[in-house]
Parts: C-alpha cells; sequence; structure tokens
C-alpha cells in the first residue's frame, strides 16, 4: 500500500517517478493508462520520452529491454481494456460520471472510430485519454479479437518505441538535455494534446 501512495505522489514528477520505480513502474504505468479506465490522466508520452532520454543521458536503462518490456504492458493493457469493453458492454454508457469515470471520454473515442475505423486503435496510441478508452469502446461494439489484436500490436511497438527512441536520439544528439527535462517533458505534453484539441475543434464546428 506504501508503494502506490508513494506512486501516486509522484506521478507527475516524472524524472523522480522513472529513478524511483524503475521499470516495474513504468510498465504498470503504460499498462494502467491503457488498460484501466481510471488510468486516462496518466502521463504516457512524457514518461516514455523521459524514459529513453535517461537511458541516453546515464544509461539508467537498456533501451531496447524497456521497449521490448513496454510494449508488452501495451498490448496486455489494450487488451484489458477490450475485455473490458466486450463483458461489461453498454453498461458502461450508463455508469454515473465520477472523478475516475467519464461518459464523454467513451464519446469522444466513439467520434475517432466514426473517422478512422479500426485504425483508431493505433492513432489512438499517440492521443491522451483517447487512448485509453479506445480498447474499451472495440470491446464494447465487438470488434474480431484477431483483427483487434493486430491493431492493437503495431500500434502498441509504435507507439512505445517512437517515444522512448525519440528521448534517447534527443539525449544522444543534445549534450546536456536531461539537466533540461522540464522543457522536453512541457513540449512533449503540448504536442500530445494537439490531437485534442484538433477533435474538439472540429466537433465544435459540427455543432
Amino acid at each position: 500500500m506504501e508503494w502506490l501512495v508513494e506512486l501516486f505522489a509522484n506521478i507527475y514528477r516524472v524524472e523522480d517517478l522513472i529513478r524511483w520505480g524503475g521499470p516495474v513502474a513504468l510498465a504498470a504505468i503504460v499498462f494502467a493508462e491503457t488498460g484501466l479506465l481510471a488510468g486516462f490522466f496518466l502521463p504516457g508520452d512524457s514518461l516514455l520520452v523521459t524514459a529513453g532520454l535517461l537511458a541516453a543521458a546515464d544509461g539508467l536503462f537498456n533501451v531496447w529491454g524497456l521497449c521490448l518490456l513496454l510494449s508488452v504492458a501495451a498490448i496486455v493493457g489494450d487488451s484489458t481494456g477490450y475485455a473490458i469493453g466486450y463483458h461489461l458492454g453498454p453498461r458502461l454508457f450508463r455508469r454515473e460520471d465520477s472523478w475516475l469515470f467519464h461518459k464523454d471520454h467513451l464519446a469522444r473515442t466513439q467520434r475517432f472510430y466514426e473517422t478512422y475505423g479500426g485504425k483508431t486503435i493505433i492513432l489512438a496510441r499517440f492521443v491522451p485519454i483517447v487512448r485509453t478508452f479506445a480498447p474499451t469502446v472495440a470491446g464494447v461494439g465487438r470488434m474480431q479479437y484477431r483483427r483487434f489484436l493486430m491493431f492493437n500490436v503495431i500500434g502498441g511497438v509504435g507507439w512505445v518505441c517512437s517515444m522512448t527512441l525519440t528521448g534517447y536520439l534527443l539525449g544522444r544528439m543534445i549534450p546536456n538535455l536531461e539537466r533540461k527535462i522540464h522543457w522536453v517533458i512541457i513540449v512533449v505534453i503540448l504536442v500530445s494534446l494537439l490531437p485534442l484539441l484538433n477533435e474538439w475543434r472540429q466537433h465544435a464546428r459540427r455543432r
């Protein structure tokens, strides 16, 4: 229990969290953000980029081993989200909103499906909040699991490796970048929010 309290106390102090929790904390957060509806607030993109940066700066991790571990966590997470949607189905849309659950997030993800179809499972990996709810909506819609798994693997490996290796390459190319890691995190967060802002703008225009 103390470990869990410490995890949530450090959740947005990304560098401290990575150094404190190591690969176990990283894998747990990636799994929770992609597999549990309550994980939509977790800092997936900035966590992956920062882990790659630290791997390059001080050899904190083996970057390829980290990519493998976190890819597995992302794939298992999406499969868990799919199972939740498949077995709970429409009951999710009848739940009352709470701090950990908002029906608006499901509705937003449904709009992504209307636009991109099955490819949403891949594209959603790169969109905060939507990546948490996309596998659940796929389960609610009874997407064939074999087809879902294909998109899941492509998206999970693509998301983890692109984010982690981006941080790693930046750390190798720009000396002492880890000293300005807070600026890197801010940029990653802003860039990751762009698809959400674009989707909100298009939705407002349709209304």
